[in-house]
C-alpha cells in the first residue's frame, strides 16, 4: 500500500506559478519502483494526464502544459513535484498524483487531490 498526500494548491493570478508536492508513505518500495503521474480534473470534464515521470527520471507531458510545467521526483524524500509556471485560467482543476505500474501503466494508487484555481 502507498498513501499519497498532495499539497501546494491554491489561488493564483494568470501568469503566476505554483509548485505542487506529492508525498508518499507506506510501501516506499512501490514508490521507488514505479512511475508517478500528475493528473487533473476540471469541473464537468474527465480526468486527464498532465505529466508523468518514470522511476528512472524520464518524463512526458500533455501538449497543453509542455514548456510551462515540470515534473520531478526526489526519491530520498519520497516526493514528486509539479512546478507550474505561466499558469492560465484553463489550468484550473483539482490536481491528483498517482502511482502508475512501471510496466502496464495501470494506476495503482491515487492521492486525494489539491485544488488549483487560476484567475484571469
Amino acid at each position: 500500500q502507498v498513501q499519497l498526500v498532495e499539497s501546494g494548491g491554491g489561488l493564483v493570478q494568470a501568469g503566476g506559478s505554483l509548485r505542487l508536492s506529492c508525498a508518499a508513505s507506506g510501501s516506499i518500495f512501490l514508490f521507488l519502483k514505479n512511475a508517478m503521474g500528475w493528473y487533473r480534473q476540471a469541473p464537468g470534464k474527465q480526468r486527464e494526464l498532465v505529466a508523468i515521470i518514470s522511476n528512472g527520471g524520464s518524463s512526458n507531458y500533455a501538449d497543453s502544459v509542455k514548456g510551462r510545467f515540470t515534473i520531478s521526483r526526489d526519491d530520498a524524500k519520497n516526493t514528486v513535484y509539479l512546478q507550474m509556471n505561466s499558469l492560465k485560467p484553463e489550468d484550473t482543476a483539482v490536481y491528483y498524483c498517482a502511482v502508475e505500474h512501471w510496466s502496464s501503466g495501470r494506476i495503482m494508487y491515487w492521492g486525494q487531490g489539491t485544488q488549483v484555481t487560476v484567475s484571469s
